[in-house]
């Protein structure tokens, strides 16, 4: 998950003005994909999975992240250097990252699905597994503890972070320079690689990165280096549009893209690829725009907001150790979706309180520590 949430406390202070809808948003599209990888446990591939659009919040992701960090940063180089940037973001991200890492680790060897026999991996292999995911390096091919050639075994939602990482480090040292024509450019010329890929590509889809594999790492690769540079376009081009409802429009679009199912199937895999183009590159820049125009307009609206965006972070890192779980439940009783409602519903609420607790306390109070640590004052 590319994550561009930044708190407007002191310690954390990223911003300047907070759009608070799109910290909604972000939120919508976290539960999503929370939606998304519950369904896998009735899919026997992408084909006929349902909320089957999910992974590209990713792009979405990836998408507000550039828009959040331009507005943030971009007029602030004058005073800020590279390292203390790239500090911010390890401390804003990187937290997180060690506790799904933990927490996956932890409900390892409760994941009981024949598929993975967990029983012939030895502790000394989970955690290097855990220390691996703990600092964001990969596992390497053939050497991943579950054995279906993720990247994260533990957590895979975490592979996104990686690349969100080398956008991070790509807008330090190089792209903040563009100026806004090459920077149009180069959204431009990375629009038209990742419709290649998706519309012409093996797989018709861009649910890709997640694996060290070529298409895995071209595509992954493609939908950051599209996303994020279109996001920090975004900013610097926005100028807000007066717009009523603006939350409640963006959220029903994120909603719809997810749920859209697989299009043209095995035999016109392009059809599917165009779809997925046609949503990073046209759909997901108008929602940011939309909710960046718009402005909560009541106390309600704007807890409803805060909270979204608030747990969206924790809970895209903390969900997926217990879907493991659920898969392996599912399968093994070979329930239906209707009979596992209580447990998916269960999953769901539970994955947001611990997104809560995790974020109330450890997150924000590790943020704290490292902020006094090693921020300037």
């Amino acid at each position: 998950m590319a994550v561009g949430q930044e708190r407007a406390s002191a310690a954390f202070a990223d911003t300047k003005r907070h759009y608070e809808l799109l910290d909604g948003l972000r939120g919508v599209a976290a539960l999503t994909v929370v939606c998304f990888h519950l369904f896998e446990a009735f899919a026997t591939s992408h084909l006929d999975q349902r909320i089957n659009h999910g992974y590209l919040a990713v792009d979405f992701f990836f998408l507000l992240s550039g828009f959040v960090i331009g507005y943030a940063y971009d007029d602030r180089w004058r005073t800020l250097s590279v390292g203390e940037f790239l500090k911010r973001r390890f401390i804003r991200l990187h937290p997180m990252v060690v506790f799904g890492a933990v927490l996956g680790a932890a409900v390892f060897y409760t994941q009981g699905c024949p598929a993975w026999d967990v029983s012939t991996v030895s502790v000394g292999a989970l955690l290097g597994a855990m220390l691996l995911n703990a600092l964001l390096l990969p596992a390497p091919v053939g050497c991943e503890i579950r054995g279906v050639g993720e990247m994260y075994p533990l957590d895979g939602p975490a592979w996104s972070l990686l690349f969100e990482y080398i956008g991070n480090i790509l807008y330090a040292l190089f792209i903040r320079r563009l100026s806004t024509r090459s920077l149009a450019l180069l959204v431009a010329a990375t629009a038209c690689g990742l419709a290649l890929f998706a519309v012409r590509g093996p797989l018709g889809d861009l649910c890709v990165g997640f694996a060290m594999t070529e298409e895995n790492l071209v595509g992954g690769s493609l939908r950051l280096l599209f996303a994020f540079p279109a996001g920090l376009l975004l900013a610097r081009i926005f100028r807000p549009v007066p717009v009523r409802g603006a939350f409640w429009i963006g959220s029903a679009a994120v909603v719809a893209v997810a749920a859209v199912p697989r299009l043209g199937g095995s035999e016109q895999l392009w059809l599917n690829g165009l779809y997925d183009t046609v949503c990073a590159v046209v759909v997901f820049p108008l929602v940011v725009w939309l909710g960046a125009s718009g402005r909560t307009t009541d106390r309600a609206s704007s807890r409803i907001c805060k909270f979204l965006g608030d747990i969206s972070y924790p809970l895209y890192l903390v969900h997926y150790p217990f879907i493991y779980c659920y898969f392996a439940w599912v399968k093994n009783r070979e329930l239906t979706f209707a009979e596992s409602l209580p447990g998916a519903a269960a999953l769901v609420v539970g994955s947001v309180v611990l997104a809560w607790l995790a974020l109330r306390y450890y997150d924000e109070p590790v943020r704290r520590w490292l902020t006094r640590r090693w921020l300037k004052r």
